[in-house]
């Protein structure tokens, strides 16, 4: 059966994963993580990308990210990988692919799911072991969020700015909501739709998005489909 393609809408928020091959690390020290940021920032300017929110583990890279049209993400990702992978092969003597296969990607309802999908992005360091607390991470966006380290290349999405009027209260409406771990159910919706390029939202969201675009947004049934004369109820 043929890949689908990656889905992709143009002014809608996506979730983005990329993994390292065969669960091999993607930085190995403090040096790689800002180097990836500087060409992930050069990059998405250049696609017209606005970058939300990001959390960089040793082994993968989470994004939240809106695209100005369909090209962009995937665009955005190869400019990256281009600067990155062989600065990497060489700065640490290695060679051979970095990355396992095309990054994963779904789109996202940002008015039911921004908040969540950032709160859930940003908090996977803890739930790495890596830091013990979301704001202590250094390489993701969480600080910024909280008004601990503003990073002038992200663009906060309007769900972010709809959480109050000023600044400070932003920020600390983000951090309430972030102040018991994610949601295990939501987790695992944000999840599962990510690894399978399946839209997340509710009904009259995934009608909006089958205008937009003639991608599958959603599994087709499993079986065989009805003969004619079931499909009208009557005798075989």
């Amino acid at each position: 059966m043929a890949r689908l393609p990656r889905l992709v809408v143009p002014h809608h928020l996506h979730h983005l994963v990329a993994s390292g091959n065969n669960g091999q690390p993607v930085f190995l020290d403090d040096h790689d993580y800002p180097q990836f940021l500087d060409w992930l920032r050069e990059a998405a300017q250049q696609q017209r990308v606005a970058l939300h929110g990001y959390a960089l583990l040793p082994g993968r890279v989470h994004l939240l990210a809106t695209p100005a049209d369909e090209p962009g993400l995937g665009r955005m990702m190869q400019a990256v990988g281009r600067h990155y992978v062989p600065w990497f092969n060489a700065r640490h003597a290695r060679t051979g692919s970095l990355w396992e296969g095309r990054f994963r990607a779904t789109v996202i309802d940002a008015r039911e799911y921004f908040s969540a999908c950032a709160h859930w992005v940003e908090y996977q360091p803890v739930l790495a072991g890596l830091a013990a607390d979301m704001a202590a991470y250094p390489w993701s966006s969480h600080a910024h969020h909280l008004g601990l380290r503003k990073q002038a290349w992200l663009t906060d999405h309007p769900v972010y700015w709809s959480l109050g009027n000023t600044p400070f209260e932003r920020e600390a409406a983000f951090q309430r909501l972030c102040a018991s771990p994610p949601d295990p159910r939501t987790a695992e919706l944000i999840d599962a739709a990510t690894r399978k390029s399946w839209a997340l939202g509710g009904e009259a969201f995934q009608a909006s998005l089958a205008k937009l675009t003639d991608r599958r947004l959603q599994p087709a049934r499993r079986g065989r489909p009805p003969r004619a004369a079931e499909a009208r109820g009557e005798a075989a």
